[in-house]
C-alpha cells in the first residue's frame, strides 16, 4: 500500500510540475506592451503606444522606420496567423497539419497563385516606395522571428520558422482574392440542373437564359459530374483553417444628409468567423504620413483605413471572374486539346507537396490555354472531359500590392479613384468619404462581356472558339457613383444597375440588405454617428414579411395542432426582427430548411442539396420561388404517380418544422427564443480539438441578427438544434468627419492572436451586444491612456 501511495504521490508531483512549467511557459509567451527594445535597420528612435484595446499607435520620423516597427509588433500579436495565411496559396498546410489538409494543398498548389506571385515580385519596381516599405515591414516580422517568443501554436505543431518574403505577401492576397469568388461553387451546380431538367428549372434562380431573341447556347453534360467541382471547392474552403471572405455592408452619407454637415462612412466586411479574427488595427504617424489601418496578417498596407483627411472601406462586388471550360481532347493523343486553330499541347508542371509524418506527394498539373485542369486537383471529378478553370487573378498582371499601397497613400479623390484601376481581381466595391465632403462608390475588377449566346453561369465549351471570346471593358465602365445628387452611396453585395445598357453578371446577394439600407438612408437627413451605430446592427429583414405571406397563404390549416396554430400566429404577427427574445425567427428559419429540403433535395440529391445551401444563389431564389405556385420545384420527382403542389409542400414542411422545434426546445412555443438557437463561437484551428477548445476558442455567445439583415450573421439552414453562425462582420467601423478623432470601431474578439494576451477576447462582449469603442487619433489622449514601448536603432 505504501508503495502505491509513493507512486501516486510521485505522479501527482510530476503532473503539478508539468502544470507549473506549462503555465510558466505560457506566461513567457505573453506579448509585451511596454519596455525598450532594439531593432536593426531603424534610422531613428520609434515609439509605440498601446491603447486600452491593444492597438499600437506608431510614431516614427519616417515611413520606413514605422513599417519596420509595424512588422515587429504585428508579428508579436499575430505570427501564428501569418504562418497560416502564407501557407494556403502555395499548398503548404500539409507540412504542419498532415494528410487531413492534403486535398486543400493539391488544389491551391495547382491553380497557379504561387507562380503568379513569383511573377508579380519579379515585375515590381525595386526602387518604388511600395517595394521599399513592404520590405521594411517584412524585415520587422523577421526580426521578431529571430528575437521574439515563439507562439504556442507553432511550438505545439513543431513548425520550423522561415523568413517571410514578398512572395508570401502576394500569396496571402491571392488566397483572399480566390475566397471572394462564388462561381466555383455555383456554375457547376447550375450546369448539372440545366442538363438534367432543362432551363425551366432555373427560372426561379434568376438565370432563365432569356437574352432577348437569342437563346443560350446548350452544352450537354452528365448529372452528378460537374457538381463534384462545386462540392470539392466548398469542402476545401470549409475545411481551411484560414477564413474566407463572404459579403459585406458599407455606406457613405454625404454632408448634406448629416446633422453636423460632415461625411460619415460605415463599413462592416463579412468574413467567415475564426480566431484570431481577420483584422489587425494599427495607427501610423510620421511627418509626411498618417493612417489608422486594418491589416490582414502578413500584409504591409491596410485594406481599410482612415485619417484626418479621408476614409475608405470595402465590400465584395460578387462579379463573376471565374469561368470553367470543358476541353475536348484529341482522341488520338490525350496530351492535346481542341482549339479553333487545331489541336494544341497541354503544358505540364510538377509540384512537390510535403506532408507531415508522411511521404511527399508529387502533383502533376496539366494546363490548357484557359487555365489549369481541375480534374486532377479536385476530389470526385471523373469527367470524360478535362475541365479547366479560367481566373482573371492569375491571367492579368498582378498589381494588387501597388494598389493597396496607393489606396492608403492617396492625396485626393482623383488619386484614390485611379488607384482602384490597378486591381484586376478580386472584384470589390470600394467606398470613400473625405473631409472635403466627397463621397464615392467605385468597383474594382477587370470586367468583360461574353458573346450574347454564352452564359457564364454554366460550364463553357473550350473548343468552339466562341465561349472564350471576351470583350474587355475599359475601367471607365466599371459601376460607380461619385458625389451623386441623392447624397449617399451604399453597397451590400447587390447587383449594380446597368452601365451603358450592360447588366454585369455575377453571384450577387439578395436585395434584402440593400432595400433596408437604402430605405433607411433615403428618408433621413440629420444622421449622426449614434444613429449610424444603431443602423449597423439593425436586425429587421426587408423581405421576411413578404416571404411569410407567400408561405402562409397556401397552408392547409384545417388539421393544425394547437402548437402549429400558435406558431403560425407568431409568424403572421411578426415585424421581421431578429432580436434575442424573438420567437418568430426560430420558427421562420426552421421552416426554411424543411421547405427548401422538400423543394430541392429530390432533384439535387442529399449532398448537392447541402452544397446548394452554402451558395448565394439559394438565398436569391427564395422570395421569387415561394411566390411562384407553378414552379416545377414543388413537384417531387421521386413520386412518379402524383404531382405535388405548393400548398402540399409548404404545409408538410411547416408541420415538420414545428415537430422538430417541439423535440429540440419543448412543447411551449413561448420558450422558442432566438437566443437559444442562434449562437456564435469564434473557433481557433487548434480549438477544433476538444482538449484545447476551452483555451483557444472564444464563445459561445447568443447573438442577434440573421442571414441578410444589416447585422448579417451567416448560418446555413439546418435541422440541428443550434444554428452555428459561420461568419459575419469582421469589424464594424464608423468614421465621422465632424469628430474624426472619436470615430468608432469594434472587432469580434480582440486585437491579439495570442491566447495569453489580455487583448485576445476583450472586445467580444462589446461585439455581440452591438457596442463600440474608440479609434483614437489624438496624440495627447493616446499618450495619457496607453502603455509605451520604445524601439531604438540597434548598432
Amino acid at each position: 500500500m505504501k508503495r502505491i501511495k509513493k507512486i501516486l504521490l510521485a505522479l501527482f508531483v510530476v503532473v503539478v510540475l508539468i502544470v507549473i512549467i506549462g503555465a510558466a511557459y505560457l506566461q513567457y509567451t505573453k506579448p509585451s506592451y511596454e519596455g525598450e527594445y532594439q531593432l536593426q535597420n531603424l534610422a531613428n528612435e520609434t515609439t509605440v503606444y498601446y491603447d486600452d484595446y491593444g492597438v499600437p499607435h506608431i510614431y516614427a520620423d519616417n515611413q520606413k522606420d514605422a513599417m519596420t516597427t509595424l512588422g515587429y509588433v504585428h508579428a508579436q500579436d499575430r505570427l501564428w496567423q501569418m504562418e497560416l495565411m502564407r501557407r494556403i496559396a502555395p499548398g503548404r498546410l500539409a507540412e504542419i497539419f498532415g494528410t487531413p489538409v492534403l486535398k486543400t494543398d493539391q488544389f491551391f498548389a495547382g491553380i497557379g497563385i504561387d507562380e503568379n506571385s513569383a511573377k508579380a515580385v519579379a515585375q515590381l519596381d525595386k526602387k518604388s516606395q511600395t517595394y521599399i516599405l513592404a520590405q521594411a515591414y517584412l524585415d520587422g516580422i523577421n526580426q521578431y522571428i529571430d528575437n521574439g517568443t515563439t507562439p504556442v501554436e507553432i511550438q505545439l505543431l513543431g513548425i520550423k520558422q522561415e523568413k517571410f518574403t514578398l512572395k508570401d505577401v502576394y500569396n496571402i492576397f491571392g488566397f483572399m482574392s480566390f475566397s471572394f469568388a462564388m462561381a466555383q461553387k455555383t456554375d457547376p451546380l447550375m450546369t448539372d440542373i440545366r442538363d438534367r431538367f432543362g432551363m425551366e428549372y432555373l427560372k426561379d434562380f434568376g438565370i432563365s437564359g432569356d437574352l432577348g431573341t437569342q437563346q443560350l447556347q446548350s452544352f450537354q453534360g452528365k448529372y452528378k459530374e460537374y457538381s463534384e467541382i462545386s462540392k470539392s471547392v466548398a469542402n476545401l474552403l470549409e475545411a481551411s483553417p484560414v477564413p474566407a471572405f463572404i459579403g459585406s455592408n458599407s455606406w457613405v452619407i454625404g454632408a448634406e444628409k448629416t446633422k453636423n454637415g460632415q461625411v460619415i462612412l460605415a463599413n462592416d466586411p463579412h468574413i467567415m468567423y475564426a480566431q484570431p479574427g481577420t483584422w489587425y488595427e494599427a495607427h501610423i504617424v510620421c511627418p509626411d504620413y498618417e493612417m489608422y489601418g486594418y491589416y490582414i496578417a502578413g500584409t504591409p498596407f491596410p485594406l481599410l483605413g482612415h485619417n484626418h483627411d479621408y476614409a475608405y472601406g470595402l465590400t465584395m462586388f460578387e462579379n463573376d471572374d471565374v469561368d470553367f471550360f470543358a476541353e475536348e481532347e484529341n482522341p488520338n493523343n490525350p496530351k492535346q486539346y481542341k482549339t479553333p486553330d487545331g489541336y494544341k499541347n497541354y503544358t505540364y508542371q510538377q509540384n512537390i507537396i510535403k506532408v507531415k509524418d508522411s511521404a511527399e506527394v508529387k502533383l502533376n498539373v496539366k494546363t490548357s490555354q484557359h487555365g489549369p485542369i481541375v480534374n486532377g486537383l479536385l476530389e470526385g471529378l471523373q469527367s470524360d472531359k478535362s475541365v479547366s478553370m479560367s481566373w482573371i487573378f492569375t491571367q492579368q498582371k498582378n498589381r494588387i500590392l501597388e494598389a493597396v499601397y496607393a489606396l492608403s497613400h492617396s492625396e485626393n479623390l482623383e488619386h484614390f479613384h485611379n488607384s482602384i484601376e490597378l486591381i484586376h481581381a478580386p472584384g470589390l466595391n470600394v467606398m470613400y468619404g473625405d473631409a472635403k465632403g466627397n463621397i464615392a462608390w467605385i468597383t474594382s475588377g477587370k470586367l468583360y462581356k461574353l458573346p450574347k449566346s454564352v452564359n457564364g453561369n454554366f460550364i463553357l465549351n473550350g473548343a468552339n472558339g466562341t465561349d472564350d471570346q471576351k470583350e474587355w471593358l475599359p475601367f471607365t465602365q466599371n459601376p460607380q457613383a461619385i458625389n451623386p445628387p441623392w447624397h449617399y452611396v451604399y453597397s451590400s453585395n447587390n447587383q449594380p444597375s446597368p452601365v451603358n445598357g450592360y447588366l454585369y453578371p455575377g453571384y450577387y446577394l439578395p436585395k434584402d440588405r440593400a432595400v433596408r439600407i437604402d430605405g433607411l438612408l433615403k428618408v433621413k437627413n440629420n444622421w449622426t454617428k449614434e444613429d449610424v451605430s444603431k443602423m449597423i446592427v439593425d436586425n429587421t429583414s426587408a423581405t421576411a414579411q413578404t416571404i411569410v405571406g407567400n408561405m402562409t397563404r397556401p397552408l392547409q390549416i384545417q388539421d393544425f395542432t394547437a402548437n402549429e396554430k400558435q406558431a403560425l400566429s407568431v409568424l403572421q404577427s411578426w415585424k421581421a426582427t431578429h432580436e434575442l427574445e424573438d420567437i418568430a425567427p426560430t420558427i421562420y428559419n426552421k421552416w426554411f430548411y424543411h421547405y427548401l429540403k422538400a423543394t430541392l433535395e429530390d432533384e439535387f440529391g442529399e449532398e448537392n442539396f447541402k452544397l446548394l445551401l452554402s451558395t448565394h444563389i439559394v438565398k436569391q431564389m427564395i422570395e421569387n420561388q415561394t411566390a411562384n405556385a407553378t414552379s416545377p420545384w414543388w413537384d417531387n420527382v421521386a413520386t412518379k404517380d402524383k404531382k405535388e403542389t405548393q400548398s402540399e409542400i409548404l404545409t408538410q414542411s411547416f408541420k415538420q418544422a414545428v415537430a422538430s422545434l417541439e423535440t429540440q426546445l419543448g412543447n411551449d412555443v413561448s420558450q422558442w427564443q432566438w437566443s437559444k438557437v442562434h449562437q456564435v463561437t469564434f473557433q481557433h484551428p487548434i480549438g477544433k480539438v476538444k482538449l484545447f477548445s476551452g483555451f483557444f476558442n472564444v464563445g459561445p455567445f447568443p447573438i442577434s441578427g440573421a442571414n441578410e439583415v444589416i447585422n448579417n450573421q451567416l448560418f446555413i439552414y439546418t435541422d440541428d438544434a443550434i444554428l452555428p453562425i459561420k461568419g459575419g462582420p469582421s469589424t464594424r467601423r464608423i468614421v465621422d468627419f465632424s469628430d474624426v478623432e472619436n470615430s468608432w470601431s469594434v472587432l469580434p474578439t480582440g486585437q491579439s492572436g495570442n491566447p495569453m494576451s489580455k487583448h485576445y477576447s476583450d472586445q467580444s462582449e462589446l461585439f455581440v451586444n452591438g457596442k463600440f469603442r474608440k479609434m483614437k487619433l489624438n496624440k495627447k489622449e493616446i499618450e495619457s491612456s496607453s502603455t509605451k514601448v520604445v524601439f531604438r536603432p540597434k548598432s
